[in-house]
């Protein structure tokens, strides 16, 4: 069951209508906005050029350095 609300001078207060039993055991998970959430995309170009020592035709055949299967030319 999720329940949704803000906080207001820094107190939790639910959105109008929810109750809830007196000492309920419950869990605040923080919501960020998605414009603020980095795109997975970006995460991973941070990581792009990064690799070291791999062989220079490794983009190519890199199902033959992962699996075995014959190089391409």
């Amino acid at each position: 069951m999720t329940h949704r609300g803000h906080i207001k001078d820094g107190h939790i207060l639910l959105d109008e209508g929810v109750e809830l039993p007196e000492g309920a055991e419950v869990r605040i998970e923080l919501v960020v906005p998605e414009a603020e959430q980095p795109a997975i995309w970006k995460k991973l170009l941070e990581l792009a050029g990064t690799a070291e020592g791999l062989p220079p035709d490794m983009a190519r055949n890199h199902n033959h350095y992962l699996y075995g299967t014959p190089k391409k030319s």
